[in-house]
């Protein structure tokens, strides 16, 4: 069987996982840093979920239906990634079957978001080129539906390696292993399958989101269509656009972190420097993504700010439904 050599590093570009790093002196407070930034940003995303349940009228609308998914992708992400740094800092060997469930969480929910964001500018799309249509194509079902295969597709990858590695291995569940992503790479065409559905999906989604985008603004320069609505329609997508940069950052991962080595610098440099590298590409713009869409929605951003602060004594957000009929939220 032909094993792969490919190092760890190359693997963090493909699938989002949590770097590999040496202990030194100052780990614990790389890991400190980790943990609380990234459990921060998951209490701000629960507390942004708990806003969309909260309101019959976020509920019911697919729009936030979609956007609690990336809510609970990124959330789930972001505690895969700090578990799996915490791991690695540590040195942590598990049971292969604990391991392959703690991989599982980032693996999987790395492309929700972004295959989440085509589904959105989709929607966004129907609801100005279509509007007579859009109530018969965008259902609450339909929404479900496309979470459901959204999940499905992010899940493909990892599916496969999984049930190659227990047929290579039939003991592969029950050994004890350094908790690490590479675990489940036994043969280099893994890590070439990775990369052809990451960069399959992020092409189509890519495509996806320029096409809605140019339709809307077409769209918007039509006589018979809402003008107010299709601006906010086409700086929606163009929001889906820079927060699909975002997540394409993971991707420059590996090559920075080559440069860095190649820079010569001694081990505490290139400790720091790799560590700035992983929270700042990696980290970071899954935090930022779901706050930036959540604070520019001007119907639910009093209400998160509310629930946020614990005081809602002052929040009184309206939402203008598709009949123009406004609806109190308190």
């Amino acid at each position: 069987m032909e094993k792969t050599n490919v190092s760890y590093e190359d693997f963090i570009s493909v699938q989002g996982q949590a770097v590999h790093v040496k202990p030194d002196p100052v780990s614990p407070a790389r890991v400190v840093v980790v943990m609380c930034f990234s459990l921060f940003f998951i209490y701000v995303n629960s507390v942004m979920f708990f806003t969309v349940r909260s309101k019959q009228t976020f509920s019911e609308s697919s729009r936030y239906i979609l956007f609690s998914n990336i809510l609970i992708g990124d959330s789930f992400h972001l505690l895969g990634l700090a578990v799996l740094y915490l791991f690695s800092v540590g040195n942590l060997h598990l049971i292969s079957a604990l391991c392959n469930l703690f991989i599982m969480i980032p693996s999987v929910t790395f492309s929700i978001s972004p295959l989440n964001l085509a589904v959105m500018s989709m929607e966004r799309y129907v609801a100005i080129c279509f509007p007579f249509q859009h109530t018969e194509f965008v259902t609450k079902k339909r929404a479900y539906l496309s979470i459901a295969v959204v999940w499905l597709l992010s899940s493909i990858n990892f599916i496969i390696d999984i049930l190659y590695k227990i047929v290579v291995d039939s003991n592969s569940l029950t050994t004890h292993i350094t908790c690490r992503r590479r675990m489940l790479y036994i043969a280099k065409w893994q890590v070439k399958l990775s990369q052809m559905f990451n960069g399959l999906y992020f092409a189509i989604i890519s495509l996806i989101l320029v096409y809605t985008y140019i339709g809307i603004i077409v769209a918007a320069r039509s006589v018979s269509t809402d003008k107010k609505s299709a601006t906010k329609a086409h700086r929606t997508v163009l929001l889906h656009l820079i927060q699909l940069g975002l997540c394409l950052l993971s991707f420059l991962f590996s090559t920075l972190n080559r440069m860095i080595e190649l820079l010569q610098a001694d081990r505490a440099l290139f400790l720091h420097l790799q560590f700035l590298n992983f929270f700042s590409l990696i980290i970071l713009p899954r935090c930022l993504s779901p706050l930036i869409y959540g604070l520019r929605d001007s119907a639910f951003r009093p209400l998160f700010l509310g629930y946020f602060k614990c005081n809602l004594s002052t929040v009184n957000p309206v939402v203008i439904t598709d009949k123009k009929r406004c609806i109190s939220m308190k």
